[in-house]
């Protein structure tokens, strides 16, 4: 997988963040946050979509929301990706 860095949470200190990152062989993206563990929010998303052993829920920041906009409205204007 060739991942690129798209962007990271601006309020972090580059050790302990939410990031997102994109496969440039198949314009997938990667997403980095903290692991859900709440049983209640996981039971939660189990009834709703499921969710298979080899998956991970996270929580991305709210504050978050307007950079990854911002990266993926990016992407799709420069990008000749998948």
């Amino acid at each position: 997988m060739r991942l690129r860095f798209l962007v990271i949470d601006p309020d972090t200190d580059g050790e302990d963040c939410p990031a997102l990152h994109l496969d440039e062989e198949t314009g997938d993206l990667a997403v980095i946050g903290e692991t859900i563990t709440d049983p209640s929010d996981l039971a939660a998303i189990k009834a709703s979509t499921g969710l298979k052993s080899c998956e991970t829920a996270i929580i991305i920041p709210a504050r978050m929301r307007k950079h990854i906009l911002e990266a993926l409205r990016e992407l799709d204007d420069s990008s000749t990706l998948p």
